[in-house]
């Protein structure tokens, strides 16, 4: 469909995260999603986002299967009907849409194909707005150097993720943005935790009244060991551990304020 991911978004070359799985990969407008067959969910996913070029589309597109996977391939409409599940953007619709109009809104459209799509507990909370709104925050830090990111998010595809519909719902999802500091690459990686909203049992989808999402900011090498992946220099990158004498661990975040960049 298009050139997908560039690796040379930035002055330093990143390559696209490598899972360990084999995976299938989709080029789309400014972004690129490795699609594990097996668990029918993105691996990887990652996207060029130009923040001085970005602009304010109107919501369009509609969800839909990619024509080059088999529908058993992809988590379709079935997994999110009638049921407390949302489809969960990974790579954000506003994201890619930046440049020419007429491109800008081809790019934000493509993110509504169903590879890049993984089930959230439905609902917003403080912490699921905070998620949301992470490349923000890192593109308005990013401005004073050349105003472009990389970001490359997906569901940590775990064995005790349950069972639900053909598929298993993922629990933990990681997001590694990177831009070109001051002094070469830099990175910031998280981590958000649905584990206290998904309730899978009997065949059931249902939200815990009680459970919350939980945000942090985690150290990239982390964010590579439980999710398999192979992050190349992002972890040399990561700005969390620049940024103190002795070694951090999961930051939770309650405001962006709490950000480590």
């Amino acid at each position: 469909m298009a050139d997908g991911y560039d690796l040379d978004f930035l002055p330093t070359r990143v390559a696209l995260p490598a899972p360990a799985q084999d995976s299938t990969e989709l080029t789309y407008p400014r972004f690129t999603v490795l699609l594990d067959p097996a668990r029918r969910l993105a691996a990887v996913t990652g996207v060029n986002i130009d923040g001085a070029l970005l602009r304010e589309l109107p919501r369009t597109g509609e969800w839909r299967l990619d024509p080059r996977v088999e529908a058993d391939r992809q988590t379709g409409a079935d997994v999110y009907a009638r049921n407390d599940l949302d489809r969960g953007h990974l790579v954000r619709r506003r994201d890619p849409g930046w440049g020419e109009v007429d491109d800008a809104r081809a790019a934000t459209e493509a993110t509504f194909f169903y590879p890049n799509a993984a089930p959230q507990a439905a609902g917003f909370n403080q912490s699921k707005e905070l998620w949301l709104g992470l490349e923000d925050h890192v593109i308005e830090y990013a401005e004073s150097t050349d105003q472009r990111l990389s970001v490359f998010t997906a569901p940590v595809l775990g064995d005790q993720d349950p069972a639900y519909r053909g598929i298993r719902v993922p629990l933990r999802f990681w997001k590694i943005a990177a831009w070109q500091g001051a002094d070469g690459l830099a990175a910031a990686g998280f981590v958000l935790d649905q584990t206290e909203l998904v309730d899978a049992r009997d065949g059931r989808f249902a939200v815990p009244p009680l459970g919350a999402f939980r945000t942090f900011q985690a150290p990239i090498a982390e964010i590579a060991r439980i999710t398999g992946v192979d992050v190349g220099p992002l972890a040399d990158a990561d700005v969390l551990p620049r940024r103190s004498a002795r070694p951090l661990g999961w930051r939770p975040l309650t405001s962006a304020s709490d950000i480590v960049v």
